[in-house]
């Protein structure tokens, strides 16, 4: 929050912090609120005990595991959301998915830590012969269960949801 310096609508530098979470403007009223952004994660099997795990193409965690995902659009379902990540990241077309869980996290972007509230998905997908790694997915691949590895994985929410995950399945 204390990034922000001026405010949004009048450009004024009265903007100033008005709660743990909130800054207002002192001269037309404006309440800003950091309130998390959505994103989805995808847990995808091949129905041969294995998960399918990316690498990371981008910062943060460059060259690190992770799970297809990403952040939600304005006026999509979670749903629509993790099937349209999915889709950008894999090439698979998600045919079901089903919420099992939440965790908060925080994401550096552009220089910014911005709070997240990750929603972790099981996704089932029409084939998995379309399988290409694109957008910032570096690599696409599969690992057996047994060869799961928490700690390879770059995110601090990814790594807690692959663990979660492990242990709940």
């Amino acid at each position: 929050m204390n990034s922000f310096n001026y405010c949004p609508i009048c450009g004024s530098r009265h903007f100033v912090p008005n709660s743990v979470k909130s800054r207002k403007c002192e001269d037309c009223g404006f309440e800003f609120f950091q309130n998390p952004s959505s994103a989805y994660v995808a847990f995808i099997t091949d129905g041969n005990g294995r998960l399918l795990v990316e690498r990371r193409g981008r910062e943060p965690a460059l060259g690190t595991l992770d799970l297809p995902g990403g952040f939600a659009d304005a006026g999509e379902t979670a749903e629509e959301g993790v099937a349209r990540e999915v889709l950008e990241e894999t090439g698979l077309v998600v045919t079901a998915s089903h919420y099992l869980f939440s965790i908060p996290n925080t994401y550096l972007y552009s220089g910014l830590s911005i709070p997240t509230l990750d929603m972790f998905f099981l996704c089932e997908v029409e084939t998995i012969t379309t399988l290409r790694a694109a957008d910032d997915a570096a690599e696409c691949m599969w690992i057996a269960f047994e060869e799961l590895h928490p700690e390879d994985f770059g995110l601090d929410s990814i790594r807690k949801g692959v663990q979660r995950w492990m242990i709940e399945k």
